[in-house]
Formats: C-alpha cells, structure tokens, sequence
C-alpha cells in the first residue's frame, strides 16, 4: 500500500507539473524536459522521506509489543510471573497479546497447582511415615515388643501409603489417556451403571437419608463401565461423607444429545465462588479432619479425569447448601 501510494503520488504530481509547463509556461525541448528531472527528484525525494516516516511510525507501533512479549517470555523462561501485556492494538496482534496473557496466566496456576499438590502428598504420606518410623525405632531400641497389634497398625499405615500411590497412579493413568490402550471403550448401558452403583450404596442411603428419589432413563454411550461405577461410586462417597440433608435426588435424561444425570441433597457449606476447587487433588472441605487413604482428596478429581476421558462434563451447582453435582455424557449417534 505504502508503494502503491508513492508512486500514485509521484506519478500524479508528475504529470500535473508537466501539464501545467506546456500548457500554461509553453515550456518545451530539453529544457522541459531537465525542468522536468530535477523536479522528479525532488518528488522522489520528498516521497521517501514520507513513506520512510510512515514505514517507520507503523513498524514501531508493530514492535513495541512484540519487545514486551518477549520481554514477558524471557520471565516465563526463567520461571517469574510476568504483568500482563497492555496495549491498544488490533487484528492479529491483539489476539496475539490476549492469548499470550491468557497463556501466561495458564503457566502461573499450573504452576502453583504443581507445588501445592507436592507439598499436599508431602502432607499426606508424612503422618503414615513418621507412625511407621516411630514403630521401627521403638522396636530396633527394644523399648516396645513385637505383636500382631503392632504389626497390624504398621500393616494399616503402609495400606494407607499404598492407596495414596495407587489413586494418583490412576488419576495420572485416565489423563494420560493410559485406559484407552488398557480397557478399550464400547457400547454402555448407562442407566443401568447407575442403577447398580445406587444399590451397592442402597443401606448406607437408608441409614442417611429418610428420603430418596431415583429417575433413571435408559440410554447407551461408548465408554467404559468399570470407570462409570468408580465415578460413581466416589460421587456418591462425597455425598454421605459430607451430608447434612436427609434427602436425596439422583435422575437420569437424555438431554438433546447428550445424557445428563444429576445428584442433588443438601451438604456441608460451600462457598460457591470455590465450588470448582473441590474437583482439585488433595483438595478438602474441612482442611482439619484426619487423613485417609480413602479420604485422601482425589475421589472427585478422579472422577473428573474419567468423565474427561469420556469426552463428557462434570460440574456442581451450589447456593452454598444445596449442592447437585452433574455429569453429561455424549451419547452414540444412531
């Protein structure tokens, strides 16, 4: 553009000033014609000077960010977080700057989510490790005797240990795509998964609930069956573990296409702004209460992994009490 100006420009003027000699100074032969020459130099001077200042006013708007931008990456390189990149652009470069700021952002929590969960397995295995060395030590300077209550407890707190290791074996093992290879997808039944993992938990429900509705329809989806239990199964743990309704909700309908199942009872509080932090590994309601293995904050980020896994979504609607977890699953195209 800025060429094809130039020469209009150059071109135009040009041709105006000839006119303008021949016709109105009656200027012809070689004397036009060096009239002429220094005449087109001086337009051509003028009009590099001009498409130079505006070559160089646009390149610079075009490099200042792009400077930022790589100022902001040499702090991501070296492991700070850098301030957002603010400036007025647009098109290409201001989708540019939004997605590397949507980047960096990304980097900053994934990294703070990377130190939190090793220092919240730190947290887990300490106390199970300090009761077993305690126990080994006690017994290498014979101030206790070896029985089979000793060695029971040691045997609880290395099961303990073990089913930490084995839930984020398997957390790592659905979102590294490792089930696809080991137990391929096929055609599932869904409701009636539903149904049997409600019957496992049938008498803990009576004894928690004094009423309780289930309004399951049929539908079938391409996954795999022994992960839908395990999803449901730790959805419904959450629920007893953190109850305080006594009544419970559970339905099943095909949604468009999609297949949409929702749990519904009133729990402990929680806050809504943080209700996706409960999806989180090692997260917990109550940060105080003792540590389990099966309590070990993974049962729902677990859960998430599978569902993810299934191409599908798994959420929670809260107003603080009342909590209804849901799940939507693709169903197969008939």
């Amino acid at each position: 553009m800025v060429i094809l100006l130039v020469i209009l420009f150059a071109g135009l003027s040009v041709k105006n000033y000839a006119c303008f000699l021949v016709n109105s100074e009656d200027m012809t032969g070689q004397v036009l014609v060096h009239t002429l020459d220094g005449y087109l130099f001086k337009v051509s001077v003028l009009a590099f000077f001009i498409a130079g200042l505006f070559h160089y006013i646009t390149v610079k708007k075009i490099i200042k960010p792009i400077k930022q931008l790589s100022s902001a990456a040499k702090e991501i390189k070296e492991r700070n977080h850098p301030t957002k990149v603010h400036i007025a652009a647009s098109g290409e470069m201001k989708d540019l700057i939004e997605n590397f700021n949507s980047m960096a952002d990304t980097l900053h929590k994934v990294q703070e989510q990377r130190e939190e969960m090793l220092r919240d397995i730190a947290h887990e295995l300490r106390t199970p490790l300090t009761n077993i060395n305690g126990y080994l030590e006690a017994l290498q300077n014979k101030v206790i005797e070896g029985n089979s209550e000793l060695f029971g407890s040691l045997l609880e707190e290395s099961r303990r240990i073990t089913g930490i290791v084995e839930l984020i074996t398997e957390l790592n093992s659905w979102n590294n795509g490792v089930y696809f290879l080991e137990k391929p997808f096929e055609h599932v039944e869904i409701d009636k998964t539903l149904s049997e993992s409600i019957k496992v938990f049938h008498l803990r429900m009576e004894d928690k609930f004094s009423e309780t509705s289930f309004q399951i329809e049929s539908g079938i989806i391409e996954g795999n069956k022994n992960g839908l239990m395990q999803v449901f199964t730790n959805i419904f743990q959450n629920i007893l573990d953190y109850n305080a309704g006594d009544k419970l909700e559970v339905t099943g309908q095909i949604n468009n296409d999609q297949y949409l199942i929702t749990f519904s009872h009133i729990g402990q509080s929680i806050v809504p702004e943080k209700k996706d932090l409960i999806f989180e590994r090692f997260y917990r309601l109550d940060e105080s209460r003792s540590t389990r293995s099966s309590g070990a904050g993974l049962g729902l980020a677990i859960a998430k992994s599978i569902i993810s896994a299934h191409r599908g979504h798994l959420g929670l609607d809260t107003d603080g009490t009342s909590h209804t977890f849901w799940i939507k699953l693709p169903l197969i195209k008939k």
